[in-house]
């Protein structure tokens, strides 16, 4: 029993290996021309779907009121998609020497530009994640990876406006109609990241299908220590920074800030990935970071946990001890 708890509480990350471990089998199926034509159910549809959810689930009301937190809101914005993308830019400066996968490293780039998730327990990370992703993350795209980019500029923008903007606003304005039954049946909007599962597949059927393209344990092996490296040394460098005594972040903001900061969005970023580099023959091999990048952060993250709220529960005691009592 604990066990299918564990796989129905896992079942994305479950759905991700078998999307993989099916293109792999049959990757006829789900490649471009194929019977599930990709190039319209998933570059239209698909994407439509998960962000027309995004907007369906989005409590404004909520945003609105965690955006009084400016300088908590700034920062994050100014680490996630400036100085983050910056830092890895450089390091892969360093990489480029090495015998990595060239495609890797691209792959390890695009991490670095991608917005914290949409949907997090964290509403701060709604206000992060959301219009400032959409315009941004694809600007950084072609500023650090312009040439591997097969796809006009105005092409993306306009593919990113019809497939996530305005099936994001229709989500926003449906649920000012039905907002009630929302709140009364909350209905599994998880559920709809099964159309990232699509993409997923799709993107690796063409992989799978395309018998020159070759990935090495090696390399592999090489982006998941760096991955962990990446995220393991930036939640410390947040941590360090916002505890400093002139911070003006209560330990409640570095939490948030250790947690938004460093966390990339899997939702948001497969599907601007499939619209960015459409048609590219090694876009899965880009994809891959992503794709460990998920799963490494859920686990830091459940790991960090229990440490993080201790020191945090501590320390706001700490402050309440120090008030003078009146």
């Amino acid at each position: 029993m604990r066990l299918l708890e564990r796989m129905r509480k896992e079942w994305f990350m479950i759905g991700i290996v078998l999307a993989i471990a099916g293109a792999k089998l049959e990757p006829s199926i789900g490649m471009n021309g194929g019977p599930l034509k990709p190039e319209i159910t998933v570059s239209y549809i698909a994407v439509a779907t998960i962000f027309f959810n995004s907007g369906l689930s989005l409590n404004t009301e909520e945003l609105t009121s965690a955006l009084v937190h400016i300088k908590l809101h700034l920062f994050i914005q100014i680490f996630t998609l400036a100085f983050f993308p910056a830092a890895v830019w450089l390091f892969l400066q360093l990489l480029s020497i090495t015998p990595i996968n060239e495609w890797l490293l691209k792959g390890l780039q695009t991490v670095g530009c991608m917005p914290p998730p949409v949907s997090s327990a964290v509403i701060l990370t709604k206000a992060v994640g959301g219009n400032e992703g959409i315009v941004v993350t694809p600007l950084l795209l072609l500023l650090f990876l312009g040439s591997s980019s097969s796809v006009p500029f105005t092409s993306i923008f306009s593919q990113l406006f019809m497939t996530v903007v305005v099936p994001l606003i229709i989500g926003q304005i449906v649920r000012r109609y039905i907002k009630d039954w929302l709140e009364r049946k909350q209905p599994p909007f998880g559920a709809v990241s099964s159309s990232v599962l699509m993409i997923i597949y799709t993107t690796f059927c063409d992989t799978f299908s395309n018998p020159s393209i070759d990935l090495d344990k090696f390399s592999l092996l090489l982006a998941l220590f760096i991955i962990c490296s990446i995220q393991l040394s930036f939640m410390l460098l947040t941590f360090i920074y916002s505890t400093r005594n002139n911070s003006g972040f209560t330990p409640a903001d570095t939490v948030a800030v250790m947690f938004c900061s460093t966390h990339k969005s899997l939702t948001l970023g497969i599907p601007m990935l499939k619209i960015v580099f459409a048609g590219h023959e090694y876009l899965s091999l880009i994809s891959v970071p992503l794709l460990i990048y998920h799963p490494v952060q859920i686990l830091l993250g459940s790991v960090l946990v229990p440490t993080i709220k201790s020191w945090m529960v501590s320390r706001q005691k700490g402050v309440k001890l120090m008030r003078p009592t009146v």
